[in-house]
């Protein structure tokens, strides 16, 4: 299956406003980064255990660890999670970028360092959360 294909299967098993929130936040970033690289990542390790939620990509950029290697990884990305949405935003170095420059005018959602969690859409301005996206495609990784 191609990552288009997954990326429907994903949010055909999100149901509700949830799901409807997930296409709306996705077609966001698909107008603001018209053909941007997507990833689909199922949550799952290489021996096949869930560990994480799953999650689409968009965009790449070159992860580079203290050890010295690197991974090729996404910049921007969005999941549901059990009591809302998240969106990541991976491309950041200053990890109080993110809760510093949209935390004051987002509206009701939590903000660590690289992650913007809310319950739904509605509860955040979406012109904000769409100036925070644009950031992690603007920002040099």
């Amino acid at each position: 299956m191609n990552t288009e294909a997954l990326i429907e299967t994903y949010f055909s098993g999100v149901t509700g406003s949830k799901g409807d929130d997930l296409r709306a936040i996705h077609s966001l970033v698909l107008c603001l980064k018209p053909g941007v690289e997507l990833w689909f990542l199922d949550g799952k390790n290489e021996a096949g255990k869930t560990v994480a939620n799953p999650n689409i990509g968009y965009g790449r950029q070159t992860l580079r660890y203290a050890n010295g290697s690197t991974k090729e990884f996404y910049r921007v990305g969005i999941s549901a999670n059990t009591t809302g949405i998240s969106v990541y935003i991976l491309s950041l170095d200053d990890k109080s970028y993110l809760s510093q420059t949209f935390g004051p005018t987002l509206g009701k959602a939590s903000i660590t360092g690289y992650c913007i969690k809310f319950k739904k859409l509605s509860d955040v301005d979406r012109g904000v959360l769409q100036e925070a996206i644009q950031c992690g495609f603007d920002s040099i990784a």
